[in-house]
Formats: structure tokens, sequence, C-alpha cells
């Protein structure tokens, strides 16, 4: 008999704590091997392919394409044993017994896959190819999937403003609740330990009081005029926080020069004619901006750190690991390159334009994306000159670079047409005095006016 295995959406690391699923790879009555992608999710850092860590038929499916899942919901349920694809020149019908996946994410590994006995209708297994995508009881299980607490009323729920989980079992009373904009949260369950069934929502519905999710959506229109109203969620919602989280709690401050940048775009033509044909790509002015960076934080560590507010202390950090930001159609994210300070121009180069690559076709995985200690933003592509940087929190600090223009100059006491740039620093005050920050920003303009300067740091 097989036994039916419920696969939960994985911890995706780096404290990410709910995803989106974007596009389902797989359709109930389809056959899965161990470690077949099976759901393709958008995270606030990345979209991610999940595999299952279990091989045989999908059952069931749980949620539709564009809802978002918490870690730890129910993806889908999968019937394995007797149901699994015979091995290569097998003559008889054995029944494989339960293995867990070798490519592991956080939340499951490999082992024995937890023994959770389900009973499944045997024509669920005959017939997949007509099986419903969110069956009301494709699998029945021994005990509810989830706890089941007794719901909150709605003055506990709107004193104290805990979200915690609802008393629903059911992935149809949760979408008819969704469809009239009902809070499950405030509705008392008539079921056993106070479940919610359909007859309360419907009771709900047909009561026609103005829940308080209502009412709070009726204010929000009187404040603000109607329009198109976009989810801040993914990426976008991610971006938003962080940068919300930044003002709110760094006191940043900014300084800027401009530099002639003649001579950095000279040296690079003379790097990229020096190589010829064949010897690799070009190096960019974003390569040669980031060793720049590299080498004043080496000057001045105190920007490559963070701020520990509970100890109260300032960490300064060993290495530099460089974020740039990038624009992709999924909205800003910002890459890093890890161990910049190692790393050699052409080196930064190379790295840079595959993370700019896997940033573009939406393939970078979220530890590409976190634990930057400093951020270059060169908003040059753009067409703007000059820029006052939000710091990307929890670092201290943000070089920004405007677009490298032909300006009147006045160059060895001659006026003259020169390719200038703006650069600006955000830093955190709280990690160095406006001393420091200025000596940064300086050291770099030198770099950027006479790129020997950096040799001597080579």
């Amino acid at each position: 008999m097989p036994q039916v295995l419920e696969f939960k959406l994985p911890d995706l690391g780096e404290g990410l704590t709910e995803a989106e699923i974007v596009r389902w790879l797989v359709e109930v009555g389809d056959v899965v091997a161990i470690d077949q992608p099976v759901v393709e999710v958008e995270t606030a850092k990345a979209m991610v392919e999940v595999p299952c860590p279990y091989g045989g038929v999908v059952t069931a499916r749980f949620g539709e394409e564009g809802k978002e899942l918490p870690v730890g919901a129910p993806l889908l349920t999968v019937a394995v044993g007797s149901v699994e694809p015979e091995p290569s020149g097998s003559t008889g019908a054995a029944e494989a017994e339960p293995s867990g996946s070798g490519n592991v994410l956080v939340g499951y590994g490999t082992g024995a896959p937890p023994m959770r006995r389900r009973r499944v209708r045997p024509e669920g297994l005959s017939a997949p190819a007509v099986a419903p995508v969110a069956p009301v009881a494709p699998v029945v299980p021994v005990a509810p999937a989830v706890a089941v607490v007794p719901a909150a009323s709605p003055a506990s729920a709107a004193s104290d403003g805990v979200r915690g989980p609802v008393a629903v079992v059911s992935p149809l009373v949760r979408k008819l609740a969704r469809q009239h904009d009902l809070d499950l949260r405030q509705l008392a369950g008539s079921g056993p330990d106070g479940l919610i069934l359909r007859a309360d929502v419907e009771s709900a519905i047909r009561s026609g009081a103005e829940t308080p999710q209502e009412a709070a959506a009726t204010d929000r229109t009187a404040v603000h005029p109607a329009g198109e109203r976009i989810p801040l969620r993914g990426v976008r919602g991610a971006v938003a926080d962080k940068l919300a989280r930044s003002r709110r709690e760094i006191p940043d401050a900014t300084c800027w020069v401009d530099a002639d940048a003649t001579e950095l775009m000279a040296a690079r033509a003379a790097m990229n004619a020096a190589g010829g044909p064949g010897a690799g790509p070009k190096v960019s002015v974003l390569a040669l901006l980031a060793r720049i960076c590299t080498a004043a934080l080496a000057r001045y560590p105190e920007l490559n750190s963070t701020v520990d507010q509970e100890a109260r202390e300032i960490v300064r950090l060993p290495g530099v690991h460089l974020g740039f930001a990038a624009q992709t159609e999924r909205g800003l994210v910002v890459p890093v390159v890890r161990d910049a300070h190692a790393r050699s121009t052409e080196s930064i180069g190379a790295e840079i334009t595959r993370l700019t690559e896997a940033a573009r076709t939406g393939t970078l995985k979220p530890a590409e994306l976190t634990g930057g200690t400093f951020t270059l933003n060169n908003y040059g592509v753009f067409g703007v000159d000059g820029s006052t940087p939000i710091i990307n929190h929890p670092e201290a600090a943000m070089l920004g670079v405007g677009r490298i223009v032909p300006k009147p100059w006045v160059h060895e006491g001659e006026l003259a047409v020169r390719r200038v740039v703006q650069l600006s620093l955000t830093f955190d005050h709280r990690v160095c005095d406006g001393g420091t920050a200025g000596g940064f920003l300086r050291y770099v303009a030198d770099c950027v006016e006479q790129p020997a300067v950096l040799l001597r740091t080579l």
C-alpha cells in the first residue's frame, strides 16, 4: 500500500519566512523523482526552484500561483512506495522504501522521511490525470496537518495584534474566506477545539456584517484616493523594509566631491588595449571603482563595519564583501562580491559580470544577496549626476557614483574639457566622524584622478 507523505515549504535560509508561488512545475497525478524541482517560488531575495525530497505520485498541491506561503506550510503530498517507477531491468513490481533526499534545503535533510500515515483513495492513484488540482480531501490525515488552536475572539485579536496560527484545516475554507475578504482570525469556529468550518465562513458571509478587515479597508479608501494598489511583497517589499529600517535606525550623513576621471578612463582603455584579442572580458569602470573602494577601506576600516545596537558596540569586519546595486525587472537587488579585498581588478570584474547576469535571469541564490559589508552604487547608468544614497542596512556606508561626462574643468592651470564624475559617500555617523568619511572620499577621488596612486597599495 503506498504511503502518502506531505512535503512542506522548507526554510530557504537567510532568515526568510515566506515565499510566493510563481509557477508549479508538476501537476496532480505526475510521477516525480527524488530531488526533482516541483515548484518555482520567489522570496524576498531571489527566485528558487524547490526540489521534492520524495519520489512518487503527486496526489495534491496546496496554494495557487501568486499566493504567498509561510515556511512550514504544506506544498504538496506524494504517494510513495509501489507507485514509484521500477528500476531498469526489474522483472517484477518491487515496492520501494521511502527515502530522503540527498540534495537538501534547510528544513529537511537526508535519511528517512517523517512517517506520517495517510489514507489515499485508490482511484486517486489509478487515474491521476483527472485528479483535481486542490481536491477537498485527497489525503485524510490521522491527525490534522497543522496544529489546531482555538480561534481568538475579535476583541483579543484586536487588542494584542498577534498573528498566530488559524484553526483551519481545509484549503477550501481558506479560499472561500479569501474570496470574500474575511479575516479568519476574527471568526469563532464551531468545530472541535474551535476548528473553523465552511459553515462558519458561509454564516459570516450571509450576515453581511462588516468585519474589522473590511472596516480598515473602508478607512484606507477614505484617506487614500482610489487607484491601483500594488502589494509591497517579494523583492519590492524586502527593499522597502530595509530602506525604512535604515532611515529609522541609522543617523546617516552625506558628503560628495567632483573628480576628474579623464586619467581613469585612459587607464582603463590602456588595460583593455594591452589585453589584445582573446584576452578575456574587458575591464569595466565599475570593476576599477570596486578595486579603488577595497583599497580605501583598507585605509579607513571604520567604514567597513556594523553597529551592534543591543551591545552598543561598533563591530569592525575583517574582510570586505562588496555589494553593488543592480536594477532588474524584479526590482533593485544588491549582489555581493565575496572577499573583494583579496581579489584583483580582473577577478572583481569577472564576479560582477557573473552576478549581474544571474540577477537579470533571476537565478541569484539568497546567499549571493546577503552578507555585504560595503555597497557601491553606480547610479550614473541612469543618466544622473548625483544622489544621496540610503545605506544598505546593517552596513555603515555606501559610495554613490554619478555619470562620467565631459565638463569644463581647470586642468594644470588651464580651462579644459575633462571627463568629470560626482562621488557621494553616505555614512553612519556612529562609526566615524566627518574627518574619516572625508578622508575616505578624498582618497577615492585621488585614485580616480590619478590611478597611479592606487599602485602604492597593490
